[in-house]
């Protein structure tokens, strides 16, 4: 869409624009009827009739999708519709900021990044018991309320469990870095898609960084299906072991071997909140000097790493966690993968060095007088 804003749209009172993407603009709008203000998504239905029809489609899929959801952590949907060729979504207006903005200024501590991922996966279970499937979790579709609440926005190509529009063969619809390896490859996909791709959100707000993050699209793809990411803890030191083990299991390749509902993976991620506070408290500013020396830095020599208890590790804990096999030549981490360090041959030092020498000596000349 181009052009000036427009005034009025339908009943609604057009205030300025709030931002715009890919399919379209969203405004600030002005209810005329209920006197209150909304955010108004729309997209310019142009191109060819089949064109025009399948976005149409999409769209009102994803007023479907949200609008039979009613739950804090999603963007609530007032109404939908069409007028000429413009279709509109009229939704609750979210003040706050986007979760990629506070990545990106690094504002987020361990334990805030676990609190925002938990309420997130609360709103995606109470979607998937309701037969919707996002599929595009992404820091850019998520927005963080100034009193602390997430909003999940965009169900543009969420999946119904009766969906109104089929996505055509050999369309990747959604973001690859965020993407799970089911959808990439094109299997059917169910609530364990977004657990993934939640778990790659959080992997980011953790360590400023995406585990997926290579260069071009198709090395993305390849990595989100092959290759394993690097633990956290390896990219940001100072976080304890078990969220490892937690986001490991989140991002499993295999959608089985993931938690098998958000709600789990939810209260996994609350479980784990005491000790991460514990490890935050007892670093203090040392984490967030680590992670600011560069991606990957690890402790400096003379520095001690403390090893806590962990009620993760007893019989139970163990239990929950799904940990790799371990492979030839390698040490398995809750699946992720890393080289053994073996450790370096002792050298002699001088004086075993001559008592050796002396002993080889005595030898020969043992073995001289039995000859002769």
């Amino acid at each position: 869409m181009s052009g000036p804003v427009p005034e009025k749209f339908g009943r609604y009172r057009i205030l300025g624009e709030l931002g715009r993407g890919a399919m379209g603009i969203v405004y600030l709008a002005e209810d005329t009827q209920l006197a209150r203000r909304v955010a108004i998504k729309m997209i310019a239905l142009t191109g060819p009739e089949p064109e025009r029809d399948q976005h149409e489609a999409r769209f009102r899929q994803e007023a479907r999708a949200a609008g039979g959801v009613s739950h804090p952590a999603i963007v609530t949907i007032y109404d939908a519709g069409r007028e000429g060729d413009v279709a509109f979504i009229a939704m609750e207006l979210v003040e706050g900021r986007e979760l990629r903005e506070l990545i990106r200024d690094g504002s987020l501590t361990p334990a805030r990044a676990i609190e925002l991922a938990a309420l997130v996966a609360d709103g995606l279970a109470y979607a998937h018991e309701r037969g919707v499937i996002h599929r595009d979790i992404k820091p850019g579709n998520i927005m963080v309320l100034d009193d602390g609440r997430v909003k999940v926005m965009d169900f543009g190509i969420a999946r119904l469990r009766q969906p109104t529009v089929k996505t055509q063969t050999g369309v990747l619809l959604g973001s690859p870095q965020y993407m799970s390896p089911e959808q990439i490859s094109g299997a059917d996909v169910d609530g364990r898609a977004d657990v993934f791709s939640l778990g790659v959100v959080l992997y980011e707000m953790l360590t400023g960084t995406r585990p997926f993050d290579a260069p071009d699209l198709s090395q993305v793809l390849f990595w989100v299906v092959n290759m394993p990411a690097k633990a956290p803890s390896e990219r940001r030191p100072g976080l304890p072991v078990v969220v490892d083990y937690i986001l490991a299991r989140a991002m499993r390749k295999k959608a089985e071997e993931r938690y098998a509902t958000a709600a789990e993976f939810a209260a996994e991620l609350r479980r784990c909140l005491e000790e991460v506070r514990a490890a935050e408290a007892s670093i203090g500013t040392a984490t967030s000097d680590t992670v600011a020396e560069g991606e990957g830095a690890l402790p400096r020599a003379g520095e001690r790493l403390e090893l806590r208890p962990s009620r993760y590790f007893d019989a139970a804990g163990l239990a929950r966690l799904s940990v790799m096999p371990r492979e030839v030549g390698t040490e398995s981490r809750g699946g992720w993968t890393v080289p053994i360090r073996r450790p370096r041959p002792r050298r002699l030092d001088r004086s075993s060095a001559i008592l050796l020498a002396t002993y080889a000596v005595a030898l020969l000349l043992a073995a001289a007088i039995v000859v002769l």
